[in-house]
């Protein structure tokens, strides 16, 4: 990814209100394009007034927001051209079959009736929806519906997709069939923006994610990053023998020996450099390792963390 390239979304100084109730107070946003960026949240975070202002349904208070390279305030019209949302709740027209939700699709972004065939066959396709595409909507099963929504989103051809929630109240396997959407979107060079309360989908799915709450941003980083900074991260060294597991132990000075399993738990938060060191120390003891695995938080810890942390510190992953 060329660092030179200009962000698909920048955000900064959000903010919204609606009389005393202060939603965003102040959030900068940055995300790469052809990324996966991932916020997360309590219920009543701002997460959907978040997607909402970046994708233009409603104005923002104060800051300055650009999407795929378009002031969201001095030109809404160019940003919706070249976004896709899809919202918690699906825009597909139940009394209508699948292959109309599209055409009527193509006709909103006022397509060629040629070029609109095609696309509408393609991405049926694309979508596992050929043998469904002349059912009505009705009879389609939550993971189908959740297809045709995204299909739809995808017809004017977006730069930039804005998810909110878009697996929720889906069963497992529809919700994975979801992820290779996703996954197969951001290969095509596709920015998603997704909002998700689900923590495993941001782990799988996203490159980065900010954590919303009170209002601010209080963690931002990768996956991994947001892992390590929370505590109960540690490296197990597996022995081959006792003996070099007794002289581990008392070289390092710390941790918790496994006399049976012949393994040491040593705090740490699996960085490079934390390995490293760890191994050197050994290393020049002369004490020999014969495997290690390492441990982290998951993103539950890192979530119930910093959400019950006063509002006004931000965690910033580095």
């Amino acid at each position: 990814m060329n660092p030179t390239t200009p962000p698909a979304i920048e955000a900064t100084g959000l903010r919204k209100a609606y009389g005393d109730n202060v939603v965003l107070d102040g959030i900068d946003l940055r995300v790469p394009r052809g990324t996966v960026f991932a916020l997360l949240g309590p219920n009543g975070a701002g997460k959907t007034t978040t997607v909402q202002i970046l994708s233009t349904l409603i104005r923002a208070d104060g800051g300055e927001v650009r999407v795929a390279g378009h002031n969201v305030a001095a030109a809404p019209q160019a940003v919706r051209t070249a976004i896709g949302v899809t919202g918690q709740f699906s825009a597909v027209d139940n009394l209508i079959t699948g292959e109309e939700n599209m055409a009527l699709m193509a006709d909103l972004h006022h397509l060629p009736r040629p070029e609109g065939r095609r696309v509408i066959a393609e991405l049926l396709e694309r979508f596992g929806l050929v043998e469904a595409a002349k059912k009505p909507a009705s009879a389609y099963s939550g993971g189908m519906r959740r297809r045709l929504d995204i299909a739809m989103t995808l017809v004017g051809s977006p730069e930039v997709i804005f998810l909110d929630e878009p697996t929720t109240g889906l069963d497992p396997r529809s919700r994975h069939t979801m992820w290779q959407i996703i996954r197969d979107l951001v290969d095509g060079g596709v920015t998603v923006f997704l909002t998700t309360q689900y923590l495993e989908e941001a782990d799988q799915l996203a490159d980065r994610i900010a954590v919303l709450n009170g209002g601010r941003i209080v963690a931002e980083g990768t996956a991994d990053e947001l892992k390590r900074l929370v505590p109960g991260g540690h490296v197990r060294l597996r022995f081959l023998d006792p003996a070099q597991l007794a002289r581990a132990a008392q070289v390092l000075g710390l941790g918790l020996c496994d006399d049976e399993a012949l393994t040491l738990q040593v705090p740490g938060d699996g960085s490079v450099h934390t390995l490293r060191a760890l191994l050197d120390v050994l290393d020049s003891a002369s004490v020999d390792v014969d495997s290690l695995t390492v441990h982290t938080p998951d993103l539950d810890d890192v979530f119930f963390a910093v959400t019950d942390r006063p509002e006004h510190e931000k965690v910033q992953a580095r």
